[in-house]
C-alpha cells in the first residue's frame, strides 16, 4: 500500500466545526481502499473512521480537530 503522511498544518478549516484535508482522485484514488490513521502520543498509529466527502475529482477527509497522521491506499 502507498501512503501519504500529513500534519496538523495541512488541514484547512471548512466551517466552524470541521477541518479537512483535500486530495484529488489522481493522488489517492477514489477512496474505496482508504485507511486514515492518527499518530498517537506514543508514536504509534491508530486507525480512525474519518468521514469522507467527494466533490468532482476531489476527496475530503473530515475531522473536528487537526491531527498528525497518514493515509494508506492502493494505487
Amino acid at each position: 500500500m502507498a501512503q501519504i503522511i500529513f500534519s496538523k498544518k495541512d488541514f484547512t478549516k471548512s466551517n466552524e466545526k470541521e477541518y479537512q484535508l483535500e486530495y484529488s482522485v489522481n493522488e489517492i484514488g477514489k477512496g474505496s481502499d482508504l485507511i486514515v490513521e492518527r499518530l498517537t502520543a506514543k508514536g504509534d498509529y491508530e486507525i480512525i473512521q474519518a468521514p469522507l466527502r467527494r466533490s468532482n475529482d476531489k476527496l475530503f477527509i473530515i475531522w473536528d480537530t487537526p491531527f498528525d497522521g497518514r493515509i494508506l491506499f492502493d494505487l
